[in-house]
């Protein structure tokens, strides 16, 4: 089947944000308004970013639009915890291949969820057979006060 249903994301972008409210979706809400997409309609998406694909620096996203996006997030209630999320896009070499995204969230710092996702991209290339072109990580990390999230995603744009 060579017809598209649903038109490819030709532009990806990543962010991240964390914040601290009063429930843990006002937290995951308000860490969404500090990654710039918190008044959009997120649609999860796995985690393949189509050939071809540019990265761009991201931009404003009409409100209440359909985003698809690759994430990881966490939310914790425990007063100085520390947590983080981290995605990494990974392009391979080979313009006719996908990229990958992978995610990661823990109670951790931020430099421990970036190792994790570029190990786990890495892989993900080096399983299709190719080598790394570019590699871009973004992470979150937030100190619990009273409810706390950390968000990173890649969106999927045109």
């Amino acid at each position: 089947m060579s017809e598209i249903m649903v038109p490819r994301p030709n532009k990806y972008f990543l962010v991240s944000g964390d914040a601290d409210d009063i429930t843990p979706l006002n937290a995951f809400d308000a860490a969404l308004i500090a990654a710039g997409i918190g008044n959009t309609n997120l649609i999860k998406v796995s985690s393949i970013i189509a050939p071809g694909s540019t990265k761009i620096e991201p931009v404003p996203i009409p409100f209440g639009s359909l985003v698809p996006v690759a994430y990881a997030s966490i939310t914790s209630d425990i007063p100085g915890e520390i947590i983080a999320a981290a995605v990494a896009a990974a392009v391979p070499d080979d313009p006719d291949m996908p990229g990958v995204v992978m995610e990661y969230a823990a109670k951790c710092h931020r430099e421990d969820a970036e190792r994790v996702v570029r190990l786990m991209a890495r892989r993900a290339i080096e399983i299709r057979g190719c080598k790394i072109k570019d590699l871009s990580v973004v992470s979150a990390e937030h100190k619990v006060e009273k409810i706390g999230a950390a968000f990173a995603g890649v969106v999927m744009w045109w």
